[in-house]
C-alpha cells in the first residue's frame, strides 16, 4: 500500500454525477492540480498542499484526506452516502437493476 492511500475513500460527484473513488493523497492531488484556476480557493489551496505533504512523506494520509473532504463539502462534490446494497455493487449494477424495477409492467 502507498503511503499516501486514504484509510478509506473519499467518494465524490465528477462529471455528469457519476460517483468517484478518491483513495490516496495523489488522487486528490492529480484531481486538485486540474481545478481550475478562476475557482481556486483557500480551501483548494490548503488541500493541494497538504496532499503534496502527504505525498512527499512530510504528514500523514488521514491529515490530507481531512483537507480534502473539507475541500469536497465546500464544492458540494461529496457523494450522499448511500445504502449498503448499493455501495456494495458496481454502478453499472445498480443502473441494471434500478431499469428492471422502474419497467412498466
Amino acid at each position: 500500500m502507498d503511503r499516501s492511500s486514504f484509510e478509506k475513500p473519499v467518494t465524490i460527484l465528477t462529471g455528469l454525477g457519476t460517483p468517484t473513488k478518491i483513495e490516496s493523497a495523489s488522487e486528490a492531488y492529480a484531481l486538485l492540480a486540474d481545478w481550475p484556476r478562476a475557482s481556486r480557493t483557500a480551501a483548494h489551496d490548503i488541500a493541494a498542499k497538504a496532499c503534496r505533504a502527504a505525498m512527499d512523506g512530510e504528514i500523514d494520509a488521514e491529515t490530507a484526506r481531512a483537507t480534502f473532504v473539507a475541500f469536497a463539502r465546500r464544492n458540494d462534490l461529496l457523494a450522499p452516502r448511500t445504502s449498503s446494497t448499493v455501495v456494495g455493487g458496481r454502478v453499472a449494477d445498480w443502473a441494471t437493476r434500478s431499469q428492471r424495477v422502474n419497467a412498466p409492467a
